[in-house]
């Protein structure tokens, strides 16, 4: 088993990278398009619901790929397509519902989540959630479907396949730049500019449902036909798990609206969201889906009391080397996020001021990374033993408490003429509210789920956490010295230098002290390192 999860974990680390690589080529063309002006600030808004509806419902490890997981890993391929028929048919109805309604109360939706936007971005989002409405349906479509080609063991294209959707845009925005120019900031043409953004996602979206369809066929889980049977033991158990796991998930998008709604007060500071975002979803991504795709099965397949001690220690493995993996990017994204922005953004419409808006916003994010991976995995446990509502509780109460950390954070908005005492930490506290959200969810879920499991080795698991995260303190001290003490070249060549040695030395040093604090998952990344340099016995 252990070499077939190698081989997945292989198999979707570089469909993922691929896909991730995209993606930052698609956020560096918009950012060297747009900057932090109106059409990027007014497309966050626009996105928060059609396109988070595409990574809820649609993404690798969501709810819908989940569930669908869970079901037809212990069913036949036969029963597998019934199945898959008679969901996507219920859950395609539901959401071109969803889709009529973003069309037809775009507006009142934007003044919900951006009350402060001026008219110029209110207008401007509006007219882009239109364009982007028909991804909820392809939403639900592309995670039902990438879920049963998980369950068949088909893990390459589902990894993959978001390339589409950063290529649609990337072409999109490439050709808007090539026929307009520099004119492309311009005030007379941010409609166009957010059309052709808006309109290229959505196709983005779509291109990513076409291209399973010859896989389902392949696999004998394709069926072209409605089917309405809610009755079979199959649908039940998908829609058991469905339900509250994409309320679950749905509670954290909804702390994204809160975010928002406090950020339209703040101008540019959705645009920077978006694109600090973007810095930590491309590793944290990559890292999720070669840890949860295949281990995602496993956890589903020891739910029996006989095999409890298995799943324990897998569910150690899961955590460890979360921890071990975002813990030090953390510390680097912290020590070096003034030069790992420049290099990634600073060009065109990105100036040097909406670089110190994202490196502000990106140090925020860093303090989080590791109970972002650490709540998948244990989220994902409780997937697999049957339970959406743990999880699906523990997200209601984030909500209320990400509501109070923005408020306290940053303060309210000025239209309500609330005044309560605020830090006023500006848009980084955005990002620490719901940092602070996110480790006190996994503190909660992780107790919850040594309940459940009659008892986990927490003690233990802390220690060598603890350990791991003074590792990566130092590792991060060393870049941030390094950064700091050195007189780089100017430009470009002396950012990446900057950012390529700091990390190295941050990296190295992370590696070789936890390997010698004893932590046996950072013991095996080295091991597996130096066996795979050149001249490694």
């Amino acid at each position: 088993m252990a070499s077939s999860l190698r081989r997945i974990a292989l198999i979707v680390a570089v469909a993922t990278a691929l896909s991730k690589v995209a993606g930052l080529v698609r956020q560096q063309v918009i950012a060297a398009a747009f900057g932090v002006g109106a059409v990027y600030d007014a497309y966050n808004y626009a996105y928060v619901l059609p396109g988070f509806l595409l990574i809820l419902l649609g993404g690798i490890n969501g709810p819908f790929h989940s569930a669908m997981v869970s079901a037809l890993a212990r069913r036949p391929k036969q029963e597998g397509a019934h199945v898959l028929a008679a969901i996507n048919t219920v859950v395609g109805a539901l959401l071109l519902v969803v889709t009529l309604v973003l069309v037809l109360a775009a507006d009142p939706l934007i003044t919900l989540v951006g009350p402060q936007l001026d008219a110029t971005r209110h207008q401007l989002a509006v007219e882009q959630m239109r364009w982007m409405a028909p991804m909820a349906l392809f939403a639900g479509l592309i995670g039902l479907g990438f879920g049963a080609l998980n369950a068949a063991d088909e893990f390459w294209l589902p990894a993959v396949s978001p390339l589409l959707s950063s290529v649609a845009v990337i072409g999109g925005v490439g050709l808007l730049w090539w026929h307009l120019g520099a004119a492309i900031a311009l005030p007379e043409q941010v409609r166009l500019g957010g059309a052709v953004l808006a309109g290229t996602t959505t196709l983005g979206a779509v291109l990513q449902w076409l291209i399973q369809l010859p896989a389902l066929a392949r696999q004998g889980l394709l069926k072209t036909r409605l089917v309405w049977d809610w009755q079979d033991p199959g649908v039940r158990e998908v829609l058991k798990v469905m339900g509250p796991a994409t309320l679950s998930s749905g509670m954290l998008q909804i702390n994204v609206f809160v975010d928002l709604f406090f950020a339209s007060g703040i101008v540019g500071a959705a645009a920077g969201l978006g694109y600090a975002n973007l810095l930590v979803q491309t590793p944290l991504g990559l890292l999720s889906n070669a840890l949860l795709v295949p281990l995602l099965p496993v956890y589903a397949r020891l739910t029996a009391p006989e095999d409890r001690h298995e799943l324990v220690a897998r569910i150690r493995q899961g955590l460890m080397l979360a921890n071990a993996s975002m813990l030090p990017l953390g510390a680097v994204m912290i020590a070096l996020a003034g030069p790992i922005v420049a290099v990634v953004y600073e060009r065109g419409a990105f100036d040097a001021g909406a670089a110190r808006l994202v490196a502000g916003l990106l140090m925020a994010y860093g303090l989080g990374m590791p109970a972002y991976l650490a709540r998948d995995v244990l989220v994902r446990v409780f997937y697999a033993l049957g339970d959406g509502n743990t999880p699906f509780r523990w997200s209601v109460g984030g909500i209320g408490l990400n509501a109070v950390f923005d408020w306290l954070l940053v303060g309210a908005p000025t239209p309500w003429g609330l005044q309560l005492p605020a830090l006023n930490f500006g848009a980084p506290g955005l990002v620490l509210a719901t940092v602070a959200v996110n480790v006190i969810t996994c503190l909660g879920l992780l107790v919850a789920l040594s309940v459940r499991l009659g008892g986990l080795p927490l003690r233990g698991w802390a220690r060598d956490t603890l350990l791991l995260l003074a590792a990566a303190s130092l590792g991060g001290v060393a870049a941030l010295v390094l950064a700091r003490g050195v007189s780089w070249p100017a430009g470009l060549i002396g950012r990446l230098l900057e950012t390529g040695l700091g990390c190295g030395l941050a990296f190295a040093l992370y590696g070789l002290v936890a390997s010698a604090l004893g932590v046996p998952e950072a013991r095996q990344m080295l091991h597996q390192l130096r066996r795979r340099l050149p001249g490694a016995g």
